[in-house]
């Protein structure tokens, strides 16, 4: 039998069980239970005796006729897969271990051919198994194995090493049994490396087809083969994911997911025993995950109303209790609407519990720990929404869930995401209310705060707010009344409760205010002008937190609002090579690290100006040291180059513009004149020599310059990045360009006489220290 029928035809059994699963009867056995048939029924649909289905799935009938496997596979539902492995048992007889491997990572990492372990040595092999495994049938791709091989920076000779260890891999995944079936082994991709096995050979695959089975249940009357497949999926669980591996391992975004899976399967797991008054069967599996995941409110609901369920008031309401204590003292919080629901439930017995209709969705109020809800199955996966009195509801609202997609390839910035991690301190006493991401056109603001925004979700239990205000965009900037009016729809305010339009601003933002007051929600502010257009946005609620990202310093918001400033710079040589390679290929910006790196150099590190240079290098098929060559050649002319064709967002000239706009006349002329440096910086003196403006106009010009991030400052002198000096060189015209040079003629010709002035390192001593020239 193949490796694929065997492993599809084993519905119940997790894989690598052929042999304590692999002969027909109990396969027929767990597919009847699986379609919530007795074996009266199915027997009868199928056209065949009670017994003879009896004698099947007991063993009696070893090799069942063909044509009764086809009955009962159009009875039960079977794939064209699992009636193929049906009957290549039927005409084989029972199977025999073939020595294929399984891997299991649903708790700690196993690898096992048949039911006989195979030890896996040594800590790399059994990251990189795992992460093959928890990625699978995805690959793996170069970089995510260097991370997650070497989390603290991988040596020089790593691509041999990676190499080195996934021939090993291969050995331990090699055949034992009949060369017939083909083995799991690992392949080579353009990007990495994939595991290639069947999907059962991975317990996690195996546990995503039967949630996904179970999902596509709708109608009521298959709640018996919903509760089946789901409890069967769970018990592939036998821990956290990857519950012996290294954190960073475990932390890792297919990890996550899959314990958000695991909880996802418990909440319909549980909703639907309570439909079908088991709930007794529910508590064991809910009162190991609450310990899992102890601040999940959901979780924590559901386990109150099974232990009502089964008779265990008091166990019930010593859940409630230890609940409250905790996110008391965890969080500063109180118990959300749903738990309290749940309480109330326990506390007024007879109170009449609210039956699913067909047109009706019951409400699940996110946990303090996870917000993302069962997408398919709300009408049983979330509990009603019922208020304290214990009256209906209206109708209720989801938490918003506004962030947009994030970058696919992220690096560095472990500083600013530290620093990020205070809005989720553990101590409110130390967390502050708000960030600004601040920087320089194209330097990655954006995509930090929605990558940070992402990872700490979890954190945020009443949603997640997003609105691109436009502050340095080309149509006009949002009025902070039009953000309100948008972000009140979201939290559910009902139309009548909605300020007149045009909206008024401070009843707006007081109504805003009052409906986040005592929630734990995330506000993400992105792209924003200036102070102003920020403030009315600002929530009073202290268990809210907000990111801005802004081309402008929002110095305001530091001083009145206490914000915590990021200043994001330019990525490192070293990070942006590894941009590159997350865009490009790691293989081959590893095959030519030294174009790579001549590469980002020609792009200042602006991780904009990388990712359009590597989304062309793999449009073009073209290789690294060609593209610098084309780049090196263009001279000031590089920003023609620094584009996507067709889309004027990924332009680094079009960013640069945005900012230039926002400029007084006078500013734009400071920046024109930047771009004629002979060196790398000057100071305020030299900047007003070269501009005829008296060292007060100059220093006024820059620091306006200097907040718009178009020009940078360090210890009182002010200098411009690669790109933004080609930039400021496109600008200027030939006559204005010619004045400026002639200006500095002078003034270095006029040096003795003015040194004190500073303007004496203009013309030829920038990157200097100031002080006398020799």
């Amino acid at each position: 039998m193949s490796d694929t029928a065997s492993a599809t035809a084993d519905p119940q059994g997790g894989p690598g069980d052929e042999d304590e699963r692999g002969t027909v009867g109990p396969r027929i056995q767990s597919f009847r239970r699986r379609a919530g048939l007795s074996q009266e029924a199915a027997a009868s649909r199928a056209g065949i005796s009670t017994r003879a289905l009896r004698d099947i799935e007991r063993g009696r009938v070893r090799r069942p006729r063909v044509h009764t496997l086809r009955s009962l596979a159009g009875t039960l539902g079977l794939s064209d897969d699992e009636l193929a492995g049906l009957l290549a048992d039927a005409r084989t007889g029972p199977p025999r271990d073939t020595g294929l491997p399984s891997l299991l990572i649903l708790g700690p990492l196993v690898l096992r051919r048949g039911r006989t372990p195979v030890p896996v040595a040594g800590p790399m092999l059994r990251r990189l198994l795992g992460l093959l495994a928890l990625k699978h049938p995805e690959p793996a791709t170069q970089q995510e194995i260097t991370d997650i091989l070497w989390p603290s920076g991988p040596p020089r000779s790593h691509p041999s090493l990676i190499h080195t260890y996934v021939t090993q891999t291969r050995r331990l995944l090699g055949p034992c049994g009949p060369r017939s079936a083909r083995p799991p082994t690992v392949v080579r991709t353009p990007t990495g490396y994939r595991l290639e096995a069947s999907r059962n050979r991975v317990d996690l695959g195996h546990f995503d087809e039967l949630l996904a089975r179970a999902e596509r249940l709708h109608d009521a009357s298959d709640l018996e083969a919903r509760y089946a497949s789901l409890t069967e999926a769970l018990r592939c669980w036998r821990g956290p994911v990857l519950a012996d591996a290294d954190p960073v391992l475990r932390r890792h975004p297919a990890a996550v997911a899959a314990d958000e899976r695991r909880v996802r399967a418990a909440l319909l797991h549980a909703d639907t025993a309570l439909l079908l008054r088991r709930s007794g069967e529910a508590v064991p599996l809910l009162a190991d995950l609450v310990n899992t995941e102890p601040l999940h409110e959901g979780l924590h609901a559901r386990l109150i109303l099974a232990l009502a369920g089964s008779g265990e008031q008091a166990a019930a309401l010593q859940v409630f209790t230890r609940l409250r204590d905790r996110l008391d003292e965890e969080l500063g919080i109180e118990p959300g609407t749903e738990i309290r629901a749940a309480h109330l439930r326990v506390l007024r017995p007879r109170q009449p519990v609210p039956r699913r209709t067909a047109h009706e969705a019951p409400a699940h109020r996110e946990p303090a720990h996870r917000t993302e809800s069962h997408p398919t199955e709300s009408h049983l996966t979330e509990i009603r929404r019922t208020p304290a009195d214990g009256t209906a509801p209206a109708g209720p609202t989801p938490p918003p869930a506004q962030l947009p997609l994030g970058a696919r390839s992220f690096v560095g910035r472990r500083p600013q995401m530290r620093v990020l991690d205070t809005l989720v301190a553990s101590d409110p006493a130390r967390r502050p209310h708000i960030a600004v991401v601040v920087g320089a056109p194209g330097v990655g603001k954006t995509a930090l705060a929605t990558h940070w925004a992402h990872a700490r979700r979890d954190h945020f239990p009443d949603g997640q707010l997003y609105v691109d205000l436009r502050g340095h965009s080309r149509p006009p900037a949002l009025r902070p009344g039009d953000v309100l009016t948008q972000f009140l729809r979201a939290l559910g305010a009902p139309p009548h409760a909605l300020p007149a339009h045009p909206p008024g601003e401070d009843e707006a933002a007081a109504l805003y205010r009052t409906l986040l007051a005592g929630k734990r929600l995330l506000i993400v502010l992105d792209n924003a002008r200036d102070a102003e257009q920020v403030r009315p946005l600002l929530p009073g609620a202290r268990g809210c937190a907000v990111v801005v990202t802004s081309r402008s310093r929002l110095a305001g918001l530091v001083s009145s609002e206490g914000a915590r400033r990021i200043a994001l710079d330019v990525l490192d040589p070293d990070e942006g090579r590894r941009l590159l390679g997350s865009i490009a290929g790691s293989c081959n910006v590893a095959a030519e690290e030294a174009a790579a790196r001549r590469l980002v150099e020609l792009c200042g590190g602006l991780p904009l100006a990388i990712r359009i240079a590597g989304a062309n290098l793999v449009a073009r098929n073209a290789n690294i040291a060609a593209h610098c060559a084309e780049l090196a050649g263009a001279g000031d002319g590089i920003l023609d180059r620094l584009r996507i064709e067709g889309d004027r967002r990924s332009a680094v000239r079009s960013a640069f513009e945005l900012s230039y706009r926002t400029l007084p006349d006078e500013a734009r002329r400071m920046f024109r004149l930047l771009g004629q440096l002979p060196g790398p910086d000057l100071t305020v003196d030299a900047a007003a020599a070269l501009a005829g403006t008296t060292p007060a106009d100059s220093a006024a010009l820059l620091a306006l310059i200097a907040d718009a991030h178009l020009v940078r400052e360090r210890a009182g002198r002010f200098g411009l990045d690669v790109l933004l000096r080609s930039y400021a060189r496109e600008l200027i015209g030939t006559d204005e360009a010619h004045t400026a040079r002639r200006r500095l003629m002078l003034s270095r010709a006029q040096g003795p006489a003015r040194r004190d002035s500073g303007q004496a390192n203009c013309p030829g001593s920038h990157a200097s220290s100031a002080g006398p020239r020799a």
